[in-house]
């Protein structure tokens, strides 16, 4: 009866640790969910100012860019999100004549570009039957870098995107 007596508070003293114990593991698992979801929200912030750097490119290359190329700020809109993005001056890379073995006559955008070797006064001097097909075409094919840079001062994300992209240009025309 005498050990019982000293091991009654001993079962007390082991609960106490298990539920300390239990405890410490709930605080660390609740940090790292918390730490895990501000990883997620840099994530999604991050890939939304990426996303609005992209929409704001897709908006330069879809007006006529080429003709004077210059520098823009354009503000893009998510929900409740405004990111303002800086775009550099568009740089024209390379300006090359493209063959009429280099493209489809099937796409309309290569039909119009198509020379004739029979065609009169055209400036493009070519000789031979194989001219047609092999010949200078009407059109240059420019290289174009474009970037863009997003800083949102209320969420913290940065990011920087850079596009090349080409264009199809009358012939002759070098870049600017």
């Amino acid at each position: 009866m005498i050990l019982l007596n000293k091991q009654r508070g001993s079962t007390l003293l082991v609960a106490l640790v298990m539920l300390v114990l239990l405890t410490l593991i709930a605080l660390s698992a609740m940090k790292a969910t918390t730490t895990s979801i501000q990883v997620v929200g840099n994530a999604q912030l991050r890939e939304e100012a990426n996303t609005a750097a992209q929409q704001a490119i897709e908006g330069v290359i879809s007006s006529d860019f080429t003709a004077a190329p210059a520098a823009s700020s354009v503000a893009v809109s998510f929900g409740a999100a405004n990111y303002t993005v800086e775009i550099e001056t568009p740089t024209c890379t390379s300006s090359l004549g493209l063959s009429n073995d280099m493209l489809n006559p099937l796409i309309a955008a290569d039909a119009v570009c198509l020379g004739s070797a029979t065609a009169v006064n055209t400036g493009i001097m070519v000789s031979g039957v194989a001219a047609a097909t092999t010949g200078q075409s009407w059109c240059y094919q420019q290289n174009w870098d474009i970037r863009a840079a997003v800083s949102d001062s209320d969420t913290g994300a940065n990011t920087a995107v850079h596009q090349g992209i080409f264009t199809r240009v009358p012939a002759g025309t070098e870049c600017p």
